[in-house]
């Protein structure tokens, strides 16, 4: 990466957090690059149909760790590598820390290893922010009532807990750059509380 690069903004949270909408207007607002994991290449999307597919062959949790970070390092080196290195911002519905969250807090993997799997895969690569949506597991299943429920989903409320309480202690790191916030307020506010850090971001960048 170069010192004129793009910067990097994830979102993250369990399933039904309003991530997905989110990810849109911060991206609309920044002109940014809109991206997702997994599945955002297209070999990703052949990896998402491994991972996700409620119908398909059972997935070894290590296995299961693998196939994502395949995915996420297909991820850097087709979409958001060069859009940073071209100075273009970023923002992705998932990152490194779901595979903490989800393989780690949730399947009972250990973390260091996750870590040193995804630092492998990514090349290194850090988000410059990574913001969480903080909602009860319980909110979130009412939201994904009318949708199709992929694996993950299915795993029920126990797994999503493990896996919010697994991002909330992630956020707690302070070596990383996290914002917490409510995602059970209104969608407009939500979006107002990230851009207020996201505008000191900008601000920072263009020093």
């Amino acid at each position: 990466m170069t010192a004129f690069r793009g910067r990097f903004v994830v979102l993250e949270g369990i399933d039904g957090c309003g991530k997905s909408t989110q990810v849109r207007l911060l991206a609309d607002r920044l002109g940014a690059v809109q991206t997702f994991e997994p599945g955002a290449t297209p070999l990703g999307g052949s990896l998402r149909s491994l991972l996700l597919d409620p119908g398909g062959s059972p997935v070894a949790d290590r296995a299961e760790a693998l196939l994502m970070a395949a995915d996420r390092a297909q991820h850097v080196a087709q979409v958001i590598a060069p859009a940073l290195e071209a100075g273009t911002w970023v923002v992705s519905d998932r990152f490194t820390a779901s595979t903490l969250a989800y393989q780690g807090f949730g399947r009972g993997l250990e973390l260091d290893d996750l870590r040193t799997l995804v630092g492998w895969a990514t090349g290194g690569l850090r988000p410059d922010l990574t913001i969480l949506l903080d909602v009860p597991v319980e909110v979130a299943a009412a939201r994904r009532q009318d949708g199709v429920v992929d694996r993950m989903e299915a795993e029920g409320l126990a797994f999503q807990q493990r896996v919010a309480d697994g991002y909330l202690a992630l956020a707690s790191d302070l070596r990383e750059p996290w914002l917490v916030v409510d995602g059970t307020d209104e969608a407009d506010n939500v979006a107002a509380q990230i851009w207020a850090t996201v505008e000191v971001l900008a601000a920072e960048a263009v020093r």
